[in-house]
């Protein structure tokens, strides 16, 4: 068993629950994660409230974590059972001691990258590239204000029990 953040009904705060689940094995193209910290994003608030529709209720939240690849569906091969990783933009379920999730949205991590900052700045790396690379390419010599720097994370306790 692990436990997750989850909800059955949108609205605030009171809506979230803990909860003991089976997680699930890792499919065709997948990992799981056993998550040692996770982003804390406003689009998380979105989805609690219901102004993003979840895929379904009961639900779990966050996409952005940090933490140990714990099994390995068939057909990966950049990731192994043991490798230090970080992901972005995977389902909805990033808030519980396990999360199973496509291998392609996951990265390793150097060993120089604590967990606490990879899941931290995973989206707002990318949005950053995003911004910066894609939509405006900047070519050097300009002045730029970047202001959207905003989110967070939350270490998951030593003994791997969310509180």
């Amino acid at each position: 068993m692990s436990q997750r953040i989850q909800f059955a009904r949108t609205g605030g705060s009171e809506v979230l629950e803990l909860v003991d689940v089976t997680p699930a094995e890792p499919g065709q193209g997948e990992v799981r994660v056993a998550n040692k910290a996770v982003g804390l994003n406003f689009i998380d608030i979105y989805f609690r409230t219901g102004l993003y529709p979840a895929p379904s209720l009961p639900s779990g939240l966050g996409t952005e974590g940090a933490g140990v690849v714990d099994a390995v569906g068939e057909g990966v091969t950049h990731l192994s059972v043991g490798d230090r990783v970080a992901y972005a933009q995977g389902p909805l379920g990033a808030y519980a001691e396990l999360h199973t999730l496509p291998a392609a949205k996951v990265v390793k991590l150097p060993d120089f990258v604590d967990f606490e900052t990879a899941a931290a700045s995973m989206l707002k790396g990318l949005t950053v590239q995003y911004l910066l690379r894609q939509t405006y390419e900047l070519k050097g010599g300009e002045t730029i204000l970047f202001h959207a720097a905003a989110g967070g994370w939350v270490r998951l306790p030593a003994s791997g029990r969310s509180r």
